[in-house]
């Protein structure tokens, strides 16, 4: 059974750091790649970011350079180092992967950032 439990969300100031995390079971880094996704009120979801199985990453345009997606094999978890928050950024973050072909979703984390 695979199960993504995102945390490490908050409600901080414009210009400040975040790190969130996604615990990860029933799949594997080595196989699967892991996507962050966020939700912004009345907004459709897209995609932040994701990093492949060899470690290739990629981020939308409005997040490159202050964004970065890593992950922890030996944790089983996945990150998102986000500096340089923007109140554009506040959103509801989820983290995302695929396993034989079935959609996996975590909860999501609130990230809010006041200007």
């Amino acid at each position: 059974q695979v199960q993504l439990v995102e945390s490490g969300g908050d409600l901080v100031r414009a210009g400040g750091s975040l790190r969130l995390s996604c615990a990860a079971s029933g799949i594997s880094f080595s196989v699967n790649t892991l996507r962050w996704y966020r939700q912004a009120p009345g907004m459709q979801r897209e995609l932040v970011a994701y990093i492949t199985p060899d470690g290739t990453t990629n981020y939308t345009d409005s997040v490159k350079g202050r964004f970065t997606v890593s992950t922890d094999n030996a944790k089983n978890t996945v990150y998102l180092q986000m500096n340089s928050l923007e109140p554009e950024d506040t959103a509801v973050y989820y983290c995302y992967s695929v396993r034989l072909g079935v959609e996996h979703w975590g909860q999501g984390t609130q990230v809010t950032v006041s200007s």
